[in-house]
């Protein structure tokens, strides 16, 4: 009895150390939390992570914190970074709208595409945003395009510049007086918060015959760069002597707002004192410059008002006088709902851009304007993370900087050059038909779905006919297809088409890039309930039953229709010809059918949709025959629809 009390003072004692130690506990992770909300809030995305992390292990809300951490790699351009968080955040039951969408955009910058599609499609069905809606319904239908952007044979090889590259970001590459000049997060100096990395200044290092071998002495621009703010992409015209390029965002809540467009110029051995281009927009982000070739368009892009979704490309004419006229944005032709920027001009004046607004493998992808038209550049220079900033030197190399796994840095910069196979690109060109019984010719079927399978039986994609009932894929070389359609009422369509085989020799291409057209018809069949069909082919030896090699092949054709339209049960049936008794015919008419239906069943097919009926000779189709051919004609196998379940 004495030492109960002790016992009960001891447990009374503990009981409020843990409880202390739990207010203190949720107290600190409050105050972190608190301090994060601070730092998000002033665009300082590094340090609200540091202090979301610090507190995420003991919050009440887990959900919300993670989604903040997500959010805050998101808006500090490290979206792959931010897909567990979303994950987290949704397994935790914080369930905010926005975030299926962004969590569907982190999961397919780190390539996990079929669960992007469902993200996508889940945001569809419950977001209420508008614009992210309709950005969310672009992404779904892009996702049609991204088989044929994988298995476009490559037109490109490339190198990590690893010489050059740093921890750091590299990126913004142009090639100037035999130098190329970049943009970098490299080297001592204060720290950019947003994304814990130094501010970008500009840099050059002399061209060298190996882009291996880049990067051995790297110089600072002098008298361009300042200290605590971004000063980055530069273009240049009038042979090097005036350069535009981008500066701003010291790292204030309002300094994403201030990144503005400069201009100077190379007088008396140096450059002079940076002047803000009066194009620039105080309002708005502007950023990414870039000269056409005759140095009279300055192409840039910006998050103006005005535009057609987050950065637009925009173009400003410099006149004789040297001043630039007011900026035309290109229209929705090359512009998205979603991002343009980095934008490049090629040798050639082609142009060239960064999306994630249009059909790609990632967040940021390259594409070439082709007639007006953005056409994505591919594997391997396009990937599931950013590739963007291109500059090509001459029709054959040039860089790009990307964040794709495997890099050294946050951004790497990459030499690209131009394959030297001419480049073979598959298609098949089909037309989808439907006939109808008795009709004397098919019809063409329009706005109607085909779909791509491979030989395993894997869709792969579809796509919709036009109004005279064509339509269009991409295949991949040394492989087999099968095209497929389907209709209420009708015998699904199904052919196969193959590319093996057909590559033609690189002797015999014409083009850099080649296309080989394969064609295919798809014709939709009625059913007609009692209609005998004939099954071609079906032979059986003299007075035998069982099923011959060349009578399986035919037999697992029926068994492909039967697979294709689960809704139909059919009669199998056999006929005779005159020759043998009437009783001995119907016998082994018979046992052929059961012989054939015990095949198919033996295939996966359920017994309850076939049956087998053997009519001997009393169904001939050629009545007096005389000759073996017409004899042969009266010994077929056919099936016929007996029931569809609606």
């Amino acid at each position: 009895m004495l030492q109960i009390k002790p016992l009960a003072h001891q447990l009374r004692f503990i009981s409020l150390f843990l409880l202390l130690a739990l207010l203190l506990g949720s107290c600190g992770s409050g105050r972190y939390l608190s301090r994060g909300d601070k730092k998000f809030g002033e665009e300082e995305y590094e340090r609200a992570i540091e202090f979301y992390k610090q507190g995420l292990g003991k919050a009440n809300n887990p959900g919300e914190v993670n989604y903040k951490i997500a959010e805050a790699y998101r808006l500090s351009n490290r979206l792959s970074e931010a897909e567990p968080y979303y994950k987290a955040a949704l397994d935790a039951n914080f369930k905010r709208e926005d975030g299926f969408f962004y969590y569907g955009l982190a999961l397919k910058a780190n390539g996990k595409y079929e669960e992007a599609l469902n993200q996508f499609e889940d945001y569809i069905r419950l977001g209420s945003n508008p614009q992210l809606k309709a950005r969310a319904t672009r992404e779904v239908e892009s996702f049609s395009t991204l088989s044929d952007i994988l298995r476009r044979a490559p037109r490109y090889e490339i190198q990590n510049l690893e010489a050059l590259n740093t921890e750091a970001s590299e990126f913004g590459p142009y090639i100037l007086n035999n130098e190329l000049v970049f943009s970098s997060t490299r080297g001592p100096g204060k720290t950019y918060m947003g994304n814990g990395e130094g501010f970008i200044n500009i840099y050059a290092t002399t061209l060298t015959d190996s882009a291996a071998a880049l990067g051995g002495a790297v110089r600072k621009f002098e008298g361009v760069n300042m200290e605590g703010i971004h000063d980055a992409l530069t273009t240049f015209t009038d042979e090097g002597r005036t350069m535009v390029f981008a500066r701003g965002n010291e790292g204030t809540k309002k300094g994403r707002q201030n990144v503005d467009l400069y201009i100077t110029f190379f007088r008396s051995g140096a450059w002079t004192e940076p002047k803000l281009l009066n194009i620039s927009d105080p309002r708005a982000w502007d950023s990414s410059p870039a000269f056409s070739a005759d140095g009279k368009t300055l192409y840039f892009s910006s998050n103006r008002k005005g535009g057609l979704g987050g950065n637009d490309i925009y173009k400003s004419t410099l006149d004789g006088s040297g001043r630039f006229s007011t900026p035309e944005n290109l229209g929705p032709s090359i512009n998205t709902p979603g991002n343009e920027s980095f934008v490049s001009v090629g040798p050639d004046g082609t142009l060239y851009i960064a999306s994630d607004g249009l059909p790609g493998l990632g967040n940021l992808d390259l594409f070439r304007i082709e007639n007006g038209v953005p056409v994505n550049m591919g594997q391997p220079v396009n990937s599931p993370g950013d590739d963007f900033g291109l500059f090509l030197q001459n029709d054959n190399t040039g860089f790009f900087a990307s964040n794709r796994d495997g890099g050294k840095g946050g951004d790497d910069l990459y030499f690209i050059a131009r394959t030297k196979r001419k480049v073979v690109n598959f298609f098949v060109d089909g037309t989808l038909f439907q006939q109808r019984d008795g009709a004397r010719q098919r019809t063409a079927v329009g706005s109607h779905t085909v779909v791509l399978q491979d030989e395993a039986g894997n869709k792969l994609r579809n796509t919709t006919t036009d109004a005279e009932g064509k339509f269009t894929f991409a295949l991949d070389t040394a492989s087999a297809y099968f095209l497929i359609a389907e209709k209420p009422g009708f015998f699904t369509a199904r052919q196969r088409i193959t590319t093996v085989g057909k590559m033609p020799a690189q002797d015999q291409l014409t083009e850099e890039e080649n296309e080989v057209r394969l064609t295919a018809t798809l014709v939709l069949n009625e059913i007609v309930k009692e209609k005998p069909i004939v099954l071609e082919n079906i032979f059986y030896d003299f007075d035998k039953a069982n099923i011959r090699p060349d009578a399986a092949l035919e037999l697992d054709k029926l068994v492909q229709v039967l697979n294709d339209n689960p809704s139909i049960s059919i009669e199998l049936s056999s006929h005779t010809d005159v020759r043998g008794s009437d009783a001995y015919n119907q016998d082994l008419s018979q046992r052929r059918a059961e012989s054939a239906v015990e095949y198919i069943i033996s295939k996966g097919i359920d017994r309850s949709r076939i049956t087998a009926k053997g009519y001997g000779e009393s169904r001939l189709v050629v009545k007096n025959a005389t000759t073996d051919e017409e004899h042969q004609r009266n010994r077929r196998t056919e099936f016929k629809v007996v029931r569809i379940q609606e």
